[in-house]
């Protein structure tokens, strides 16, 4: 019986070792440790340095704001540029694998420069001057009072023409324009006004302001985002009589913003409209910013308009020239006013979406006309 018992014991002792083995698990990684330094000459700029124990690599997140950058890295190094002051989290986790890490979540205080006023007006920006050798200054509006000069300007309101003909979504108004401090600004607002969703401003110099050859200087600080379409331009001041084309556009600036593919906040296109053959006819170039958007900073958009070329500048950087020298260019040898606008969607920029932030403001510091003596 003795014998009997201990064959039983050997066989439940050989059961019991092969279903009792220890499941293999991964370790963690151990001793996450982060430094954090700022930029002593790039402002903004946050650089992080992470190490741990048994890693295999590393991701960083910088919450900046509403948006949040993710770095992985194996060697735990990784750079962000803040745009704005303030308090910021930055998460690290150390990875044995994606869905095995540790974390450390840390905070960084930002502190830069200002670069808007209290009204949130770029501080800086390219600036171009007051007089030019061989030109005489003609007009201009430094905007320097409290409201417009109704002696220069018109309000034009509503939505005009099937969308102003581009089947925009605003409808403008006058109340959607200030000025104070040096500084005009049109206001595009999603706001329900009549049948439309959002609410801005157009301003035309017609029947009281218009010029034919000569430089125009426009110093502004553009709107941006999906849908939003700010514009610097002049119309022929025959309009009334033979209607557009063929009366002639020259827009000294289109901005047409967003990410979609052709939009972007970087990108400023100059273009001439005309009438030939009863059909219309257009030529235009753009030119792209390093870097920033046009929002940042002010720039100052330009033609340069002769009897024979419209050459297109932005902050004195030539971009784009037209011989209008050709008899079927004959709109361009003709007077021109001036129109300021910020449009909301139509056939070229599309619609706003959920990325699109509003309000959106234009601010322009002045605009200069000069011609020749």
């Amino acid at each position: 019986m003795y014998n009997r018992f201990l064959a039983y014991l050997l066989i439940f002792l050989s059961v019991s070792s092969c279903d009792d083995k220890p499941a293999e698990t991964d370790l963690l990684p151990t001793n996450l440790q982060t430094i954090i330094t700022q930029s002593e000459t790039v402002e903004g700029l946050v650089n992080l340095n992470a190490s741990a124990d048994g890693e295999n690599y590393f991701t960083i997140y910088f919450e900046d704001g509403e948006e949040s950058e993710k770095v992985e890295d194996v060697q735990g190094k990784a750079s962000h540029t803040f745009r704005n002051s303030g308090t910021y989290t930055i998460r690290v986790r150390a990875h044995i694998t994606p869905d095995k890490y540790i974390q450390k979540i840390e905070t960084v205080r930002v502190d830069m420069e200002s670069k808007t006023d209290e009204n949130g007006i770029p501080l800086y920006g390219y600036t171009t001057p007051t007089n030019y050798d061989g030109y005489n200054l003609v007009w201009s509006d430094e905007f320097e009072g409290e409201a417009l000069n109704d002696n220069d300007w018109n309000f034009e309101i509503g939505t005009g023409s099937n969308g102003w003909g581009n089947n925009e979504s605003q409808y403008y108004l006058k109340d959607n324009t200030i000025v104070r401090d040096g500084f005009l600004t049109i206001t595009a607002r999603q706001q329900i006004y009549d049948t439309r969703n959002y609410t801005s401003s157009r301003i035309t110099t017609q029947n009281k302001r218009s010029f034919q050859y000569g430089r125009v200087d426009i110093r502004a600080a553009l709107p941006k985002g999906q849908g939003i379409w700010p514009a610097l331009w002049m119309l022929g001041d025959n309009i009334t009589s033979v209607s557009w084309p063929n009366c002639g556009e020259i827009d000294i600036m289109e901005l047409v913003g967003g990410t979609k593919p052709g939009n972007s906040d970087r990108v400023v296109h100059g273009t001439l409209h005309w009438g030939i053959n009863d059909d219309h006819a257009e030529y235009g170039n753009s030119n792209t910013l390093s870097g920033s958007d046009f929002s940042e900073e002010f720039h100052v958009f330009s033609i340069i308009w002769d009897d024979k070329n419209i050459r297109w500048y932005r902050d004195d950087i030539l971009y784009s020239t037209v011989d209008i020298s050709p008899s079927r260019m004959s709109a361009f040898h003709e007077k021109f006013f001036v129109i300021f606008n910020i449009a909301v969607g139509g056939n070229w920029p599309g619609y706003p979406d959920a990325t699109t932030k509003f309000p959106q403001r234009m601010h322009v510091d002045y605009i200069r006309i000069f011609q020749e003596k």
